[in-house]
Parts: structure tokens; C-alpha cells; sequence
């Protein structure tokens, strides 16, 4: 492998490897059929591993960012703000940011940055209800939390055992406005109630920043059933969706067929759905044409973000609006 130095991304931190495929065969033979299908939509698209850069969302509910700054600083723990976010911060330090005493106490979240955009781009109003399909470990729902205090976040998940580590951080950061239910998201509308919000991120393939041999465990078998999942459960989101509600679907795939087909299809399949075009400082527009399909214009206005361009993992945000 040859090594590539970025002095932008060097100055957060990040380590990263270009894999030359002349030099890389077990990338050749796993990952050349991905890379192939990127280069479809992205021409400069290319394979890259990296030691993701840990980010934090400050919890506001416990303390302010100067109060934390301070006392990690005391610690040779340091953080940089992370600028398209409201509480995001990259942090640095010779020991485990899930081991601290602010940690324990609910000052912060060890949360990925697109995953905090996410929720951002939903902007929940104070005093809302919100639904989050998919809740588990409990970043995305905390946060929302945070944003609709004096409403109500309810977190679904069907599994106990990560439905309790939801419970877990709620409770770590302070929170009382959280409703944990142990269900199946693509029913969700058995709960009989709309919301003005839901947010639905999906569970996806990942990407091949997320987990190691990415590629040698993924197949387009398994990406066709997880598709098949996400049409599911957007149909779950949309009938769970108020009239003039807003829905985030989200993923941390770079599959189209987990991101802008979905987002497709369902603007197609239900009434009165419609994207509403992302104005964000980053991440590339929403793909319209794939294998021969030419999607809805509309889905431009979807983003999906690379990691050879942002230097994060692989992710999709689509802000719908019924």
C-alpha cells in the first residue's frame, strides 16, 4: 500500500491510506466491483482506509463548551470545533474519550459528525414530538432530546438488549423526555399517532470506512434485502408522518439502492411526499440516474457524502416533507 499525507485532513488528526490496486490484490479481487459502480456516479471516486477521527457532541443540558474545553485541556485531552456543527467537536487525547468523568456523567456523546448533521438537518421545534425509527445506541435520539425540550422523543428499536443502551444514555445525560418502546419500525403506525417529525436512519450496509474487510463481507444480495427493508420502513415513516411533517431518511451506505432509489421510489409511491433540496456546506448532490433508471430530478437535492471528499465515513441525508 502507498501511503497518502493530506495537509487538511493531517491538521484534524486523520490518517489515511490510498490503496493502489497494483500493489493491493486483495483489494482487487473485493473491492474493484464497488469501485466500479462509485465511479458511476463519481468519477474521482476511490477506495480509501482510514483511522476515523473521533468526534463528540457537547451536551448543553450539563455544561457549556468552554467549561469542557477546560477541564479536557487539563487533561492533555483536546478538542477542535467541527465548523458545519452546533455542538460537534474533534477530539485528540492519549486515553479513551468513553472513560472520562464527564463521559460518565453525561457531558458529551461520542458521536460521528454526519450522524449529529442528521439530526441538524431535521431541526426539530422545542416542544415537539418526534420519532426515531431506529434508535439504538441513543445518539441521534439524545440529541433530539436535547433540541425538543419540553416535547417528546419516542425511540423504537426490537431489540431489548440495544433498546436498553438507549435507556442507558438517555438517563447518562440527564434527559426525561424520552419514551423507549421495544418495536419493529416497519410498524410503527400501529402506535396510532402522528408526529410533525420522524427521523429514520436506516439500517444500511455501511460502508468500507466503517468496518474492516468491508468488502469481502458485502454482497449486492445483501444490499438488494436491506433495500428491500428500507422501502419497508419509509412506508412506516410516511404513514407515521403528519401532513406538512418532515421526515430525515439517512444511511450510511453509498449503495444507491439504499439511498437515492429509495428516496425515489417512495416520493413516487406515496402522496404529497417531496424532497426538500439540502443548502449544506458540504457533500455532493443526490445522484438521478443509475443502471438505466432516471430518478425524479428532485433527488439532487438529496446529499450524499464521500470519504475521499470529506474525509468522514460514507453517508446519504434526504430531508422529506409530506
Amino acid at each position: 500500500m502507498k501511503k497518502r499525507h493530506d495537509n487538511d485532513l493531517q491538521e484534524k488528526g486523520q490518517a489515511y491510506v490510498e490503496v493502489d490496486e497494483a500493489e493491493a490484490p486483495q483489494h482487487r479481487d473485493t473491492g474493484e466491483f464497488f469501485l466500479k459502480r462509485y465511479r458511476e456516479i463519481d468519477p474521482t471516486a476511490r477506495i480509501i482506509e482510514r483511522t476515523p477521527e473521533q468526534a463528540i457532541r457537547i451536551n448543553t443540558l450539563r455544561t457549556t463548551a468552554d467549561a469542557l474545553i477546560a477541564k479536557l485541556n487539563s487533561r492533555a485531552a483536546f478538542l477542535k470545533k467541527i465548523e458545519f456543527l452546533k455542538h460537534g467537536y474533534f477530539t485528540q487525547s492519549s486515553f479513551s474519550m468513553g472513560s472520562t468523568p464527564e463521559y460518565l456523567l453525561g457531558h458529551y456523546y461520542i458521536q460521528a459528525p454526519l450522524s449529529q448533521l442528521a439530526v441538524e438537518v431535521l431541526d426539530p421545534k422545542p416542544g415537539s414530538k418526534v420519532l426515531d425509527m431506529a434508535s439504538a445506541p441513543g445518539g441521534k435520539t439524545t440529541y433530539l432530546a436535547t433540541l425538543v425540550k419540553g416535547g417528546m422523543v419516542i425511540a423504537l428499536d426490537n431489540d431489548a438488549m440495544r433498546l436498553a443502551s438507549v435507556r442507558n444514555n438517555v438517563e447518562r445525560m440527564g434527559l426525561t423526555n424520552v419514551v423507549c418502546v421495544k418495536k419493529d419500525a416497519r410498524f410503527a403506525n400501529d402506535l396510532k399517532t402522528t408526529f410533525p417529525y420522524v427521523l429514520l436512519d436506516a439500517p444500511c450496509s455501511g460502508n468500507f470506512c466503517s468496518e474492516d474487510s468491508w468488502f469481502g463481507k458485502r454482497t449486492m444480495q445483501d444490499i438488494k434485502n436491506n433495500a428491500r427493508t428500507q422501502r419497508e420502513l419509509i412506508r412506516a415513516a410516511y404513514l407515521c408522518l403528519e401532513p406538512g411533517g418532515r421526515m430525515v431518511y439517512s444511511t450510511c451506505s453509498l449503495e444507491p439502492e439504499e439511498d437515492e432509489l429509495i428516496i425515489d421510489w417512495a416520493i413516487k409511491k406515496f402522496p404529497g411526499l417531496k424532497v426538500i433540496p439540502l443548502n449544506l456546506p458540504m457533500g455532493d448532490h443526490g445522484a438521478t440516474h443509475w443502471e438505466g433508471h432516471d430518478m425524479d430530478p428532485s433527488v439532487a437535492g438529496t446529499r450524499r457524502f464521500w470519504p475521499h471528499k470529506t474525509g468522514m465515513e460514507g453517508f446519504y441525508i434526504a430531508l422529506l416533507e409530506r
